[in-house]
């Protein structure tokens, strides 16, 4: 495969590693460990992993000895920036404790160990992925690992290849798994240890031990530099709004990180819009009004950034998607809308919601109406991720400006354009902090197995300091569950970190919005820097820096 200059350079380049990883390496283990809620029902779900001690690894004195152990890994879920690395940290502290160590990659996620489909990775296939962005090297897949069948037929792999570890590297969903399959081999007494690695771009598998998810820092870097070119655009040719959906469908961390790096007229943070129960025509009132506000001032140009998730967030909504779940998996709406045209099937549902669902409905356009009462997914919910909010709001604006022109409220000229920016940072090539952060998470997780550790997740933590200062470990995933109910039942889950609405980074956005809205204070970040002083390229994400203080 050819290579491009930058693939060729960044080959080359070695990840830094905490201290507490170099060399000899000994674990330091911290007092008994409890979830964060419904400590009775996990305790009693887990009880092989749970209750399990914090690990911390420090230097030690001597050398110690290793036996050769054959290990897998598994990529699980949606791309992110800095897997490769993870993977090959895995690899070479693996090597590096006995070479006669095997290294098994399953193909295309977890379904590639319930379908015995792997591959061994070695030295010629590491070696091409070294701080590459992608999944590509073994692929990713999002089958869940929940049934006792699937958890048989992936030991028979494990068995018949002599794997003694599995290394699942995904999401909160995915750690999730990981610690149902490590109580499952661990009850069976199957021989088989269990490690997760956190993984999401979406920043929200994040807690008192996981100061981020890896990924994050790229995908925001990625995404706020194209924010910046469009804002430096705006500035130059003074006509357009730009409306920008990003994702984050469960929370608003990448909008914020983002916001927080470009200084945008307008960010939309999802969680203030629950909290505050904001309408949609209060979100829609807002902008106008910065609109109309910088239109006084001649300024006819801005941008506007916007959560993928928004619109479950806004409370009437939500109640109107819950009724339209409830009410499209019904045999009647089955029977009375099979075959009916779009405006057919949207009038049918409007005759059968309560009143104020049928008002929320009818605000929206007709566009989001039909895809609101007509797009479902397999399990029969709506699919709220196809509607483009980012089109929605900015045509709710334009209404609204209209009316304000009218009234004689607003002067100026209203010209919006829209982008959507998501699979264009889940691959990116790893910055300098997620190519170190990753590699020592894979080099942690490679240290757990070692230790005889399950159920845990490979944690490393002070990373707003130099590498060397970074603090590696684990910690048990029993730890970070609660109950919640899925699929009509109460299940066992890693909580998702929402934002906080009384943190640093959305208190330092708080303070400065308003500013923003008036004023042209844009940042322009540029691209990624891999190469040059350290304080352009081994930065970790404002958020971060402001959480850690």
């Amino acid at each position: 495969m050819e290579k491009s200059a930058l693939q060729k350079a960044r080959a080359a380049y070695q990840p830094k590693l905490p201290l507490g990883l170099r060399g000899a390496v000994s674990v330091k283990e911290g007092a008994p460990t409890e979830s964060v809620a419904d400590q009775a029902e996990i305790k009693a779900l887990f009880p092989n992993t749970y209750g399990l001690p914090l690990v911390e690894f420090v230097p030690a004195t001597e050398q110690r000895e290793y036996a050769a152990m054959n290990v897998g890994v598994i990529l699980s879920g949606g791309q992110a920036p800095g897997g490769h690395n993870v993977i090959c940290g895995i690899f070479d502290e693996l090597k590096r404790q006995n070479p006669a160590s095997r290294f098994y990659g399953f193909l295309m996620g977890p379904g590639g160990l319930v379908d015995h489909k792997y591959v061994e990775l070695t030295a010629d296939i590491i070696d091409e992925y070294r701080n590459t962005g992608g999944f590509d090297m073994i692929g990713s897949g999002r089958t869940k690992l929940e049934e006792p069948a699937q958890f048989e037929s992936g030991l028979e792999i494990l068995r018949k290849l002599d794997i003694k570890a599995l290394v699942i590297i995904g999401g909160d969903d995915s750690n999730t798994n990981a610690c149902v399959l490590a109580e499952y081999y661990a009850a069976k007494e199957a021989g088989v240890q269990v490690i997760g690695c956190p993984k999401t771009i979406d920043g929200d598998l994040k807690n008192d031990q996981i100061e981020t998810s890896f990924g994050f820092d790229t995908a925001c870097k990625t995404y706020a530099e194209v924010i910046g070119n469009i804002q430096r655009d705006a500035n130059s040719a003074r006509k357009y709004w730009h409306f920008i959906k990003l994702m984050g469908r469960s929370a608003s961390h990448i909008a914020l990180e983002c916001a927080l790096q470009t200084q945008p007229n307008v960010a939309i943070i999802s969680e203030e819009v629950e909290a505050k129960e904001q309408s949609l025509d209060d979100i829609v009132a807002y902008i106008a009004g910065v609109v109309a506000r910088r239109a006084a001032k001649g300024q006819n140009f801005g941008t506007v950034l916007i959560p993928e998730g928004l619109i479950e967030f806004v409370p009437a909504i939500k109640k109107l998607i819950k009724e339209l779940n409830d009410l499209l998996a019904t045999d009647e709406a089955v029977a009375a809308t099979d075959g009916k045209s779009g405006a057919e099937v949207v009038e049918w549902v409007k005759a059968h919601l309560q009143a104020a669902n049928r008002a929320t409905l009818e605000s929206l356009p007709a566009g989001v109406q039909k895809q609101l009462a007509l797009d479902r997914d397999p399990h029969g919910n709506v699919q709220v991720s196809l509607i483009e909010t980012e089109k929605l709001l900015s045509e709710m604006v334009g209404k609204k400006l209209a009316e304000m022109k009218a009234a004689g409220q607003y002067t100026g000229k209203f010209a919006p354009l829209h982008h959507f920016f998501g699979y264009e940072g889940r691959c990116a090539a790893p910055s300098n902090y997620d190519a170190d952060y990753c590699y020592a998470l894979g080099t942690s997780a490679a240290q757990l197995i070692a230790n005889g550790k399950t159920g845990y997740m490979a944690i490393v933590k002070n990373t707003t300091a130099p590498a060397a200062e970074w603090k590696a470990g684990g910690v048990p995933i029993t730890m970070m569950l609660n109950m919640e109910r899925r699929s009509g039942a109460m299940k066992p889950v890693i909580r998702k970190a929402l934002v906080r609405l009384d943190g640093a980074p959305f208190q330092a956005f708080a303070a400065q919005r308003e500013k923003w809205a008036e004023e042209t204070c844009y940042m322009y970040p540029g691209p990624i820097q891999y190469f040059g002083p350290t304080e352009v390229c081994d930065q970790c994400t404002a958020t971060l820096k402001l959480e850690q203080a």
